[in-house]
């Protein structure tokens, strides 16, 4: 059974390929869905949904709560999804992991954005070999 579906989106186009496919699963499954993004450095601190939107000219992390935001009001709004967002800070795989394991999530879902069989390193590669849950990479590219 799946009953929360976490996905990791950055805004992009090619991440909102896979948000779509996780708001898709989550229609077939009447699963929750999170929204997770992680940026470099320390967490912002505030996390009320208030910001100045000054701070979108050069705060990344606000960016990345900005689109967060914005993304789960058309998922509740427009869609009907039960969706909430989380972030994290640092190693992109590192902290998708981690967020997924926290938010007890039973899918992880991912865009193969920067997957190549020979760099290891790639967020998606190392994702698939330390969730905790099944993964579904989404063709994006």
């Amino acid at each position: 059974m799946i009953s929360t579906i976490a996905v990791g989106t950055d805004g992009s186009e090619t991440a909102s390929k896979a948000v779509d496919m996780a708001v898709e699963l989550a229609r077939r499954f009447d699963a929750r869905v999170v929204l997770m993004s992680v940026y470099g450095g320390q967490p912002a601190a505030g996390s009320s949904g208030k910001f100045d939107e000054r701070e979108l000219s050069w705060n990344p992390a606000a960016q990345l709560r900005e689109i967060l935001a914005r993304t789960e009001s058309r998922l509740k709004l427009d869609e009907g999804i039960d969706c909430v967002t989380r972030t994290g800070s640092g190693n992109p795989a590192k902290a998708l992991v981690e967020i997924a394991e926290k938010c007890g999530a039973d899918l992880l879902v991912i865009g193969n954005k920067g997957m190549d069989r020979r760099v290891l390193g790639s967020v998606p590669n190392s994702v698939t070999h330390n969730a905790p849950c099944s993964v579904l990479v989404v063709k994006t590219t």
